[in-house]
This record gives structure tokens, C-alpha cells and sequence, in this order.
């Protein structure tokens, strides 16, 4: 059940539906500790979230199909359910962007935000890369492995990737603006928003926001063994399987210019030890 009143309160669901995500809460790719009624109300109950059953109301259905967007090669590989993006963007931290800047080619490592429409970058106004006067790609990537093989050719890596294609838009409404760096900060520290100080005007008017709809997206993930099982190759007596990667937060490192009695926030605090994102799940 989604009933927000504002973009601003809508907004914020979203971002406390990411942090859910990331403590590891039930997803259909997560693999944390399934929580069939976890529920987030604010506001005093003007604004909630039901999992499970919002999260299939709002993801389960068809990625659209382009010429782009196609999986041509290793097929078995792509994913055709929106549910599949969204758990690659709930999982990421870093997206790459890529632009054609005066001619050239440029990908920019950059953080995001998302919505059930939308991923949201941002940077300087300055940024070249902003400029939003040219289709975009963005680029989500998860490293979960190595498949070591038998042969060298069939050494492969299991990941999970989403390729997001499109016009970007400069969120200018100040109400947006506000909301989509929130979706940001909270997508990757989750109660930061709240606990930091927020941008104050003159921040704002040197920060530039882009919203690229989700509506032409291409999403792939390997999982598994390799695939020379059953090859000439078994005879070789070889060791094959695989080498899983796994990113873990570590404790956190207070600012030397600290007060020595200033504690760590809790939000902060109980990440440590914590998986940076949640592993693939086996398909």
C-alpha cells in the first residue's frame, strides 16, 4: 500500500524502502532474513510500505524490450522482470555514466538515487557530464565472483548488471530537487539525511540533479559453477568452481578533529560487520 500526499513524503518512502533493502529485509534477490509483514509508516501512518506484497505490486512486470535493450548473446543470462532492476539498483553503490561530450566518449563513476521511475544523479553545475543535452547510459555492476574454470576460455565472473538508456531531465522544482538528494544520501547511508545538516540554498544553486526515467533498461546476472562440467575437460583432474566475492563495511573512523566524547549514530554504528550489498540469488 502506497498513499503518500507529496512528492517530498513519496520520496522518502522510496528511500526508507532502499534502507530495508540494504539491512537485509526481505527481497526477491536478497538473501537476508525474510520479513513477510516489514512495514515503514511516517507521518503518522499517512505514508506506508508492506513488504512483500507492495514490493510485487510496484516491480513485477515486463522491462521493456528495444533494439537496445535486447539480449543478443548469452541469453540465458539476461532478465526480462523489472523486479531484477531494481534489486541490481537496491544492491549498487557506484553507477557509471556514460555521455558523449563535445565528440568524445566520457563514463563517470558517480552515486545514485532511485524511485519506481527514475534514477538520480548529481553533481557540480559545472559538470560536463550533466549537461543533459545528449542520450545517456547509465551502468550498474556487481562483482559476486570468480567462476574458475577447467579451460582459461571458460573462466567467466558472476555479477549482476543494469543498463539504464535515455534522455535525461534536470530536476529543477525545488520540492524535487530536495527529495531526489535525499533519495541520494540515503541510498547510500540510510538515516544520514536526518542526522547531517541539509543543503542550504547557496549548496543547491552549485549542485545539478538529473532524473533518467527507467523505462528503457537491459538487466543480465551470472550465477553458478562454470559451464565444463560435463567437457572433455573433467579428465584433466583440475580443481573448477568458484571464488566468491563478498564486501563487508568495516568499523567506522571517526574524523581526527572528533571531540573525543562525540559517539558513533547508530544508523552508522550498526553497519559495520554488515555486507555491503546482498549476494545474488541462484537462479
Amino acid at each position: 500500500m502506497l498513499g503518500c500526499k507529496d512528492l517530498g513524503e513519496r520520496f522518502q518512502i522510496f528511500a526508507r524502502a532502499d534502507e530495508i533493502w540494504r539491512l537485509g529485509c526481505w527481497l526477491g534477490h536478497s538473501d537476508g532474513h525474510q520479513a513477510d509483514t516489514a512495514t515503514v509508516a511516517h507521518n503518522a501512518g499517512e505514508c506506508q510500505l508492506h513488504s512483500p506484497a507492495w514490493y510485487d505490486q510496484r516491480v513485477s512486470n515486463p522491462l521493456s524490450s528495444t533494439e537496445r535493450t535486447k539480449h543478443r548473446r548469452l541469453r540465458e543470462q539476461g532478465r526480462a522482470d523489472r523486479s531484477d532492476l531494481f534489486a541490481v539498483l537496491a544492491a549498487g553503490l557506484v553507477a557509471h555514466l556514460g555521455v558523449v561530450s563535445d565528440g568524445w566518449p566520457m563514463v563517470v563513476p558517480t552515486s545514485y538515487g532511485f524511485d519506481e521511475s527514475s534514477i538520480f544523479l548529481h553533481g557540480s553545475v559545472a559538470s560536463v557530464s550533466l549537461r543533459a543535452d545528449t542520450p545517456i547510459c547509465v551502468t550498474i555492476t556487481l562483482a559476486d565472483g570468480l567462476v574458475l574454470a577447467r579451460s582459461v576460455f571458460e573462466h567467466a565472473v558472476n555479477y549482476r548488471s543494469a543498463m539504464i538508456y535515455g534522455y535525461p531531465r534536470i530536476v529543477t522544482e525545488p520540492d524535487e530537487v530536495n527529495a531526489g538528494l535525499r533519495l541520494l544520501s540515503e541510498h547510500m547511508a540510510p538515516g544520514q539525511w536526518d542526522y547531517a545538516r541539509q543543503p542550504n540554498r547557496k549548496e543547491l544553486a552549485a549542485t545539478r540533479l538529473l532524473a533518467l526515467p527507467l523505462d528503457e533498461a537491459s538487466v543480465k546476472i551470472r550465477t553458478g559453477p562454470p559451464d565444463d562440467g560435463d567437457s572433455p575437460d573433467t579428465a584433466l583432474g583440475l580443481w573448477a568452481g568458484e571464488l566468491p566475492l563478498v564486501s563487508t563495511w568495516q568499523q567506522p573512523v571517526p574524523d581526527p578533529a572528533l571531540p573525543p566524547y562525540t559517539g558513533v549514530p547508530p544508523h552508522i554504528a550498526q553497519r559495520a560487520g554488515t555486507r555491503a550489498y546482498t549476494q545474488a540469488k541462484e537462479t
